[in-house]
Order: C-alpha cells, then structure tokens, then sequence
C-alpha cells in the first residue's frame, strides 16, 4: 500500500480514532468466557494496542506537521493501520456479535478450524502490539534510531534503507540478495511468511531484528534459517503456548524426541551449525589505556566485580563486563543494562587486544572499544531491583599535600567517574 502524506493533519487521526473505535468494538465481543484462550489473549492485547494508539495520537498531535521522509512514522501508520483494519475484520467476521450467543460452536472447541483462526490472529496482534511498542515507546516515534541488535544486521539496515522503518516486501528481498541470495518461488514466499511476522506485505526494522536475531549469525543467515526452519521437521510456525505445550506433552516419557522431533524416525544434519564462532576481538586504543591507568585500573578489569576480566559484550548497547557479572545481573530479574539502561537484547563473548600502532585492521573486528560508561543514577527514586551489585572499591594511591588541606567532605566515586577535563585527571595523579 504506498503510502500518501497526509501528515496530522490530513487522515491520519482519523484512521487511528477508526482503528481505535474497530479495538474498542472487538474487546466488547470478547467477553465470552469460552473465548479465555492461553497466551496470548485477544482480550488483553486489544486494549493494550488501543491504548499505544491512544498515545501514538497524542504525541503525534503534540508535534505537528514536522517534516518525514519516505518509511518514516507517517509511511508505517499508514501500512500498520491497513493491516489492523483488514486483521481486525477477520476476527470480527469469527467472533459472535455483542449480547448474542449465536456463535459457531467450531469456535470454541480445541483443534478445530475456527479456533485455529482465531488463534493465529491472536498470535498476528501479539506481534503488531510488539512492533509498535518496539517503534513509538510511550508514542514518540523512535524507529530512525532503532538500534537493531546483530551490529552487521544494523550495518547492512542503515547502509541499505536508511532511516525508514519499513519497507515493502518486494523491495527489501531485493536489498537482501545483495548479501543474501533468496531462490525465487517457494523459498523466497517461505522466507517472506517468517520474517513478515504481523503479515502486512512489509518488513520494519522491528520484524528484520527478531528474524537475525533469531538465525544468527550473520554470514550463514538463510543457511541457519532453512536448517532451522524450512527443513526442520519439528519446526512450527504460529503455535500458541498452550498449543505448544499440548504438542510436547506427549514427548515427556520419550527419550530422544529431540533428536527425533515431531515423531520422525530420523534426526536432521544439524552439524552445520555447530562450529564455533571466533570471539570478537576488541582493541583498546592507547588513549583508553592511559585513562584506566589513570584510575590505577585496566581496561581489562571487569568494573562491577573488579577481580575477573572482560569477555563478553551486551548487545546491541555494547558495553562490557565479565559473564559471571552479567548471569548474577539478569538472574536477579534485571533485562537492561547495568551501566546505560538499555534493554539487554542478547550478549557477544569477546576478547580484549590492544591496538597496534599503525597496524591495519581485519574488517571483522570492531574499530574500537565502546566508550567509558556513563554515572549510573542510583538516586531513591530508581526502583531497588534495578541497583547495581556490590562494587568492590579499588585501592587508589593517597594524595599528600604539601600545605595543610582544609577539610573537605568526602564524595564517593565510582571506578568509571573520571574527571572530564585533563586538568582535573592531571591534577588527581601528580600529587602520588
């Protein structure tokens, strides 16, 4: 659907009060008990996604007629919108009308076809509400500076579309081939049907990140995708947990079912996927080296536990710390960064090398280190589950004076506050 700049103040309201309005109709026709699916449920996503619209409304009113590229917030509302009208109608077309109790009864039923039906659209709204929370958090839209979480799959999304946030299906495949081959026919309909999750004819940048993130890594992408999920026969696309969950049951006592999955007398070649990816290689500038010296540490150093060294990466932040730090961190139910916030989307193993002067570096290393992490706000208002660890204080070299100091109150610092300017690092060390 191409997509024709209305800006706020053409159709655009419109279309989200009328979507709004169609959400709003269907969350009345779900109040049929024998309608209280598993996870996910109509009932619940459909107010959640009124309410994002709801917001992407506001914030879009709040700012006007600013100016958008093509594939920008405008060209996604319009492609979004269209898909939640057309999926919206399907399900209205499945469910009973509002105080009637006329429905079908294939619709309640486990297995049958309307269930079914239903079930996948459930799925398909799932997906849409993700998407949109993905690319207007709280209702501002952010999907230009989406950070996808593979870095070559960020490389290939900003070199090849830019800034825009989707794209039809057609043109992206044809954007793909140019690193990734896709056979035309039933290869390429297979690929478009697992990548193009909400099933609008278009890829977002929310969509690509879940599909690389799911078939890393990047040089063998659609290898991995078709020994995983093209020719994978306990492969499944559009279960819902409960369906799931019914499917393995029947696997509990039989050893081997995921050797020989779905019930095949015979285990697919998976040998492909098992060779181990290098550690990725991160080099430390000599500009980086003297500023950990200068707070009697090394880059090295993990700065939370300050005992083992760096080996792994947080995706797609960057910052770095050891894998022991980061299990204790995540188990203690934190899912973002402990330096930035950011949500923690996957993680890397690497390895820490220093620079060699002059040295010309191998195209699949990263140019450099990530930069020193900012303060943390630790302030009363952050919620307590969201605290660092313990950090172990280092042992720094006592300043003397030559002329008595006046007192001063004692301020404690963390290993990554560094005074800014050169004067005040000089001025921390020449008195040692």
């Amino acid at each position: 659907m191409a997509a024709v700049r209305g800006g706020w103040q053409g159709a655009e309201p419109r279309a989200i009060r009328r979507a709004v309005s169609l959400l709003e109709r269907l969350e009345g026709q779900c109040q049929d008990p024998r309608l209280a699916f598993g996870h996910p449920s109509l009932s619940d996503l459909l107010p959640r996604i009124a309410h994002l619209l709801r917001e992407v409304a506001s914030a879009r009113s709040a700012a006007g007629d600013a100016p958008e590229g093509p594939g920008g917030a405008w060209d996604f509302l319009v492609t979004y919108l269209a898909n939640l009208e057309a999926k919206g109608r399907q399900v209205e077309a499945l469910l009973p009308r509002r105080g009637r109790k006329d429905a079908n009864q294939e619709l309640f039923p486990e297995g049958y076809r309307l269930r079914r039906q239903l079930a996948k659209l459930a799925l398909i709204f799932s997906h849409m509400h993700a998407e949109l929370a993905a690319l207007f958090p709280g209702g501002h839209y952010c999907g230009h500076l989406y950070q996808l979480t593979k870095a070559p799959a960020h490389t290939f999304w900003r070199q090849y579309c830019g800034v825009r946030c989707v794209l039809p299906w057609a043109e992206f495949e044809s954007l793909l081939c140019t690193c990734h081959p896709v056979e035309p026919g039933p290869t390429a309909q297979a690929l478009r049907s697992t990548m193009d999750l909400t099933c609008s004819g278009h890829v977002s940048v929310f969509e690509f990140d879940i599909f690389t993130r799911l078939f890393q890594p990047w040089p063998t992408l659609l290898r991995n995708w078709q020994l995983l999920a093209v020719n994978h026969p306990g492969y499944m696309a559009f279960l819902t947990y409960d369906e799931v969950q019914t499917r393995l049951q029947a696997c509990r006592d039989k050893p081997g079912s995921y050797l020989y999955p779905d019930g095949k007398n015979h285990s697919p070649d998976l040998s492909e996927l098992f060779q181990a990816e290098p550690h990725q290689r991160i080099h430390v500038s000599e500009e980086q080296l003297q500023l950990y010296q200068a707070m009697n540490s090394t880059f090295e150093l993990c700065k939370i536990c300050a005992e083992s060294d760096k080996d792994v990466r947080i995706e797609p932040c960057g910052h770095l710390l050891c894998s022991h730090c980061l299990d204790a961190w995540q188990q203690s139910d934190n899912q973002t960064c402990p330096f930035c916030r950011c949500e923690i989307k996957g993680r890397e193993a690497v390895s820490i090398s220093r620079r060699q002067g002059g040295a010309e570096e191998d195209r699949s290393v990263v140019p450099s280190a990530p930069p020193l992490p900012p303060r943390l706000d630790l302030s009363p208002r952050s919620p307590k589950s969201e605290r660092l660890p313990k950090v172990k204080p280092l042992a720094l070299p006592r300043l003397r004076a030559p002329l008595p100091l006046p007192k001063m109150r004692t301020v404690a610092l963390f290993p990554w506050d560094v005074p800014s300017s050169p004067q005040s690092r000089d001025g921390a060390t020449g008195g040692s």
